[in-house]
């Protein structure tokens, strides 16, 4: 199982279903952590292909999408303790 970072822009217009419909994609997954306004992690099984493919479900032609590989090798600067925890027990 891998842990992977997503981060996003919906491009204009948006609407609060883009939201919803993408944020239930990412919720989807084994577990997951918001940190910032337009980044989460996640731990799943699946490949970022089929996150990638996931993802584009729930958006838009012109919203942009970023994921990359997490390891175990980070550091982090005024994130909820929640997050902070959940990342040292996730990745």
């Amino acid at each position: 199982m891998k842990t992977y970072l997503i981060t996003y822009d919906l491009i204009k217009p948006e609407t609060s279903a883009d939201y919803t419909r993408l944020f239930a994609n990412i919720k989807s997954h084994i577990s997951w952590a918001k940190p910032m306004a337009s980044v989460w992690l996640i731990k799943t099984n699946r490949s970022k292909k089929e996150i990638m493919r996931l993802l584009r479900s729930a958006a838009d032609s012109n919203d942009k999408f970023l994921v990359i590989e997490v390891t175990n090798d980070w550091i982090s600067f005024n994130l909820s303790d929640a997050v902070v925890a959940w990342m040292k027990s996730k990745i």
